[in-house]
């Protein structure tokens, strides 16, 4: 343990984070951060460290590292074992407990289950320890049998077309000959007549809404927010669901065309249209169908916005996702495999490298990506003013403040929504719970930093931005487009 923390001192300032957490004194705190890390990735609860990385000047007993690692073990289910050093520090004494990521899981304390989001322990839902324990199995959460369903519910003609465009792709070697029903046998999507998938459903089914009603695209285009200008409701199949919700983009969409001199004209759509594919596909793909609530696409005059039901899984972040080498864990693996073979996904965990590239190369901004509200959301921006401008528009006249105000909230809409919600001087875990976010590194990318970038809101105690007692607060500016809308 010491040749791999090496020296203590260079390893505290880099703060807590993922795998990392700070902690003044042994409390009930540390069992839940223990029973997060081994949740998630594992990770290193550092006793007797402030919340900025310092050592507290802490001497601790000889029985010390015994009482932690047993009232971690006895307070933890499956019992979470940490290994336990002391280390000396000119400031005073230091004790590091490292946590293992567990193989079964969800580990709960006193009935409840926790998991890591960046630096925050946050408390798992129901449906996540489901969601956790079934993967820790090796089981998918399409894979569970639907209630009442038989071979009568689905389509034989469906899987034969299926067959076809996957011999065609060559990444299945069908033939013409091959009985459908056992290529669903094969493939694990039907287990006997009367043991059927959610996934056999939601690909094949006769009537996938029946019962999930919550298998649906909501798409709509919206004027000043509120006003419905044109939606639908996208049913059927999950294959057929991609399609026909592109075929909605398309037509509320603007294109131009661009004469270079080649032969074919190019089109310029709003947003690139293989960055909305594969933002549409990944969130039909990878939503949780557990939950209620419907995939959510809103077009805006200058941004469009796709939810999807279900955060990252456990121990992914945004972060990670955004790295081209991420590692692929489909939520929904029996209908990602169906997907790779139709040339829907083409490999797994290239798709937002391909959203970004669209993006870029159309010289949009980047998308934005975070879990939100019980799902994830990716939002695609036109290009348009920075929270900079806004604020600089602001000041000088060039822009009327409700002009500022819009572009805020619709090229910057983690500012405004910051702004909005800010009230007198707040703190960070204040400002996260009102929000309803979980992530700091994502609060502090998206929303805090911006802001006070764009002078926009300012700290308390501009001397000391780490202290525990900083809080932030609106400066004039920030006023001034808060005063607006109201």
């Amino acid at each position: 343990m010491s040749e791999f923390l090496g020296d203590l001192k260079s390893f505290l300032p880099a703060g807590e984070g993922e795998s990392v957490e700070f902690k003044e004194r042994f409390n009930s705190d540390v069992v839940e951060t223990a029973v997060a890390f081994a949740n998630t990735r594992g990770g290193m609860i550092f006793i007797g460290v402030s919340d900025s990385g310092k050592p507290c000047g802490t001497h601790f007993g000889t029985e010390a590292l015994r009482d932690y690692v047993n009232r971690i073990a006895t307070a933890t289910e499956p019992s979470v074992v940490p290994s336990a050093t002391r280390h000396n520090t000119p400031e005073g004494e230091v004790v590091v407990l490292q946590i293992s990521e567990v193989p079964l899981k969800p580990v709960a304390t006193r009935g409840r289950s926790y998991r890591r989001a960046g630096s925050t322990t946050t408390v798992m839902s129901a449906a996540e320890i489901a969601e956790m324990h079934m993967a820790s199995t090796g089981q998918s959460m399409d894979g569970l049998i639907v209630a009442r369903k038989s071979r009568e519910d689905l389509d034989m003609e469906a899987v034969r077309r299926y067959m076809r465009r996957a011999a065609a792709s060559g990444r299945r070697n069908f033939s013409d000959g091959d009985d459908p029903w056992l290529v669903l046998q094969k493939l694990g999507l039907v287990l006997s007549e009367t043991e059927i998938t959610r996934a056999a459903i939601l690909l094949f089914g006769k009537n996938p809404q029946s019962p999930l009603t919550q298998a649906v695209v909501h798409a709509g285009l919206l004027r000043e927010f509120i006003h419905i200008m044109d939606h639908r409701v996208i049913e059927g199949t999950v294959i057929e669901q991609v399609e026909e919700t592109m075929g909605f983009l398309k037509k509320n969409l603007h294109v131009r065309f661009e004469i270079s001199g080649a032969a074919v004209r190019k089109e310029i759509w709003d947003y690139p249209l293989v960055a909305l594919r594969e933002a549409v596909t990944n969130a039909i793909c990878h939503r949780d169908y557990g939950n209620i609530a419907d995939i959510q696409i809103k077009i805006f005059e200058d941004s469009l916005q796709i939810w999807s039901p279900g955060l990252l899984p456990v121990g992914v972040s945004v972060e990670e996702i955004l790295s081209p080498t991420h590692t692929s864990r489909p939520r929904n693996k029996l209908i990602a495999q169906i997907f790779f073979d139709l040339g829907l996904i083409e490999r797994y965990g290239g798709g937002i490298q391909r959203i970004l590239a669209g993006c870029a190369e159309d010289g949009l901004p980047e998308p934005l990506l975070e879990n939100f509200q019980g799902g994830f959301q990716i939002l695609f921006r036109k290009p348009s003013q920075t929270p900079e401008r806004v604020a600089m528009q602001s000041e000088t006249g060039n822009a009327t403040l409700h002009d500022a105000l819009h572009d805020a909230l619709h090229d910057a809409p983690q500012v405004g929504r910051l702004l909005v919600a800010i009230q007198g001087n707040v703190s960070r875990e204040w400002l996260m719970e009102k929000l309803n976010l979980k992530d700091r590194v994502n609060f502090r990318k998206n929303y805090l930093g911006p802001a006070l970038e764009a002078q926009l809101i300012e700290m308390t105690l501009p001397e000391k931005p780490k202290s525990k007692n900083q809080l932030y607060r609106l400066t004039e500016k920030g006023k001034a487009i808060v005063q607006a809308q109201q």
